[in-house]
């Protein structure tokens, strides 16, 4: 196969391509918006337990703890609702990367599989960040309809 064969050939499988792509998006969106919503929802069904683990082992810099359990807890219920919507994709998952950094940061033992979970919802969050949510979203539908 010589590279024109190769460049035709790519140009017929775009669009399947484009379609996988885009569920990829979907997927990855998904992924990590369970990841982290799950996480939240934990934090707010034993509130005075997720206050005290604020106080105690996590520790978050530049935030009195009382702060970074509301703010944690905040962005682990809003954000991941705003990427499983599609809506200010970029800015949700921009949201859950630094919870995520913060949260990898503010651990002080962090086994080797933890840290690794970590880096795999980092790289996700980038993904998203660079991609941004594509078809099957908010954000499409409104740049497709109202920014013309």
């Amino acid at each position: 196969m010589n590279i024109s064969s190769y460049y035709h050939l790519e140009q017929k499988l775009k669009p399947a391509l484009g379609i996988g792509e885009a569920l990829f998006n979907v997927v990855i969106r998904l992924y990590i918006a369970q990841i982290f919503f799950r996480s939240g929802l934990t934090k707010l069904r034993d509130w005075d337990s997720t206050l005290f683990l604020f106080e105690e082992e996590y520790h978050v810099p530049l935030l009195s703890s009382d702060a970074a359990a509301y703010l944690g807890t905040g962005g682990e219920i809003v954000l991941p609702v705003l990427l499983v919507l599609g809506l200010f994709t970029r800015f949700a998952a921009s949201g859950l990367f630094v919870v995520n950094l913060v949260a990898a940061i503010s651990l002080a033992e962090l086994s080797a599989i933890a840290l690794l979970q970590h880096a795999m919802w980092g790289a996700g969050a980038i993904y998203i960040m660079l991609h941004g949510s594509r078809y099957f979203s908010v954000d499409y539908l409104l740049q497709k309809y109202f920014l013309k």
